[in-house]
């Protein structure tokens, strides 16, 4: 009995032991938690300072380069004010028939599909006839463009409020999208910033201001994009239905998720480029074929140093191309439904998830040789003149934009819509890699079915390009174009009339290849 005393005392203090040493282990692994705790905050705290030291870095990159866009003189007159004129019909009237001719369905063009229930368009009531603002005469209001099928159209815009202190958006990527839901065609058109053009809250502006006056106005319904919707009716007779804007951040994001764009560049550009702390060196970008991720492609997007708006709206263009050519690459397309809430994110829209899902298909199905790019030539659908503010701006002349918005509504040439044309082998001569590729991508970019074969003879290079025309006939015949497109003269051609041929024409790049026909301007040495 001594012995199971002594045997049940010692088991007493072993136990005893135990909890003490498991009270104290139980202790110091809260405090070494409390300590992770306190350090995991302090990193958080950390991160978010790097962050906004990298966000105020980026913002100040932008706002310095050579690209940066400067306020304007007339920024104060973009807020709202009381010489504001809320100049719209009532919502609760008949918006149409007081100011156009015929049934209220008039302006609505042709009906949509059934299956699609588009947002109607709220028509802004005209100004008083004769009416002058901003030292020139309010133009009168377009008539509707005609339409002959079904379209669906977007507008995509990019907003520089992150380069800006003056709480005011400006949209300086304007490009409307057209789907055509009969024929399985897009069109795209380019608008540019300094468009002046009269926007219905009562004033003459900049084309790019109308969304942010929207905004700051509250205007009613649609907001910024209802004011630019209206603006657009308004100016160019054309009725858009859906908008998705992203700024530079967002616009980098989009990029960066996709791994990068590949972009095919024709001409050469040469702008400020940041580099570390706030430095800046001159970057000369030559032509060639590019993979850019989402900062050298917002760098691509926005040089203008020896360009102009005209331009960057073409290269915009090819920039919404080379997104969706990547997302198609990788699948992301076909998943877009369960990335929606990931891209809305980074993209504000007004267009419903299930207006998506409809859509999806045709974008699906979409080939690029089924898309028409069309953008404003400088001095011909525009004039330049100079406000009385000193203001320099584009003012469209009324003749040919109402021809290139029919244009517009209008499906692509049948070669256009299945690349089915003659075929164009294109082949590399010069010096430059991938240089087939460019001159490719800019034949497509006309709609004609050309193909990149690579090198022409390894490791031999051409000093002239050269086009061989195996068709030989005058009708319907495609060489004069490819000159035009690729900026070649007569000199280049050859012509060899053969029946067992694999390809219609040839074109072999030399070293002399240079197709920048945008008014871009050369580069000193």
């Amino acid at each position: 009995m001594k012995n199971m005393g002594a045997l049940f005392s010692s088991i007493l203090s072993l136990l005893n032991r135990i909890a003490k040493l498991a009270l104290y282990s139980l202790l110091a692994l809260l405090m070494i938690a409390l300590a992770w705790t306190a350090l995991q905050l302090a990193s958080l705290s950390r991160d978010d300072e790097q962050m906004q030291g990298t966000f105020e870095a980026r913002r100040g990159s932008y706002a310095q380069t050579a690209t940066a866009i400067s306020d304007d003189d007339e920024n104060a007159s973009l807020r709202a004010g009381p010489r504001d004129v809320l100049m719209q019909h009532n919502k609760n009237t008949d918006p149409l028939a007081a100011t156009l001719p015929g049934p209220a369905e008039s302006v609505a063009e042709t009906p949509p599909p059934d299956d699609f229930d588009l947002p109607k368009l709220l028509v802004p009531l005209d100004p008083d006839e004769g009416k002058w603002l901003a030292g020139t005469r309010v133009p009168t209001r377009v008539p509707p463009v005609i339409r002959e099928h079904r379209l669906i159209n977007i507008m995509f815009l990019g907003s520089d409020e992150e380069l800006t202190d003056d709480d005011f958006i400006r949209t300086d990527t304007m490009i409307i999208v057209s789907l055509n839901v009969e024929t399985g065609s897009v069109a795209m058109l380019s608008l540019p910033r300094d468009l002046l053009v009269y926007i219905p809250s009562g004033r003459m502006g900049r084309l790019n201001t109308a969304y942010g006056i929207g905004e700051n106005l509250s205007w009613e319904p649609g907001g910024g994009f209802g004011l630019l919707r209206q603006t657009l009716f308004y100016n160019f007779g054309i009725n858009v239905h859906y908008h998705a804007r992203v700024n530079f951040s967002g616009f980098e994001a989009v990029i960066d998720r996709l791994g990068g764009i590949d972009i095919a560049v024709d001409c050469a550009y040469r702008d400020l480029y940041p580099v570390s702390n706030g430095d800046y060196r001159w970057r000369t970008l030559p032509a060639g074929y590019y993979t850019f991720n989402g900062f050298d492609a917002l760098w691509y997007a926005r040089t203008r140093k020896y360009t102009d708006d005209f331009d960057r709206g073409r290269r915009h263009q090819q920039i919404l191309r080379a997104i969706w050519r990547k997302a198609r690459q990788q699948g992301l397309l076909a998943t877009l439904p369960g990335l929606w809430s990931e891209l809305t994110q980074v993209v504000h829209t007004d267009m419903p998830f299930d207006m998506m899902l409809r859509l999806l298909p045709l974008v699906l199905d979409l080939d690029l040789g089924q898309v028409e790019n069309l953008t404003l030539k400088k001095n011909f659908h525009t004039t330049e003149w100079i406000m009385p503010s000193g203001a320099e701006v584009q003012v469209p002349n009324a003749e040919v934009i109402a021809a290139l918005m029919q244009d517009f509504y209008l499906p692509p040439p049948a070669n256009q819509l299945a690349l089915t044309g003659p075929s164009i082998a294109v082949y590399n001569a010069s010096d430059v890699a991938d240089m087939d590729i460019v001159a490719t991508q800019r034949l497509r970019w006309d709609g004609y079915n050309a193909i990149a074969l690579g090198s022409y003879e390894e490791g031999v290079a051409y000093p002239s390009s050269q086009l061989t025309d195996y068709i030989v006939t005058e009708k319907g015949s495609l060489t004069s174009r490819i000159l035009r497109a690729l900026n070649m003269a007569e000199e280049q051609v050859k012509r060899n009339a053969r029946a067992d041929r694999d390809y219609d024409y040839e074109v072999v790049i030399g070293q002399d290849y240079e197709s920048c026909t945008y008014g871009v301007l050369p580069l000193d040495d």
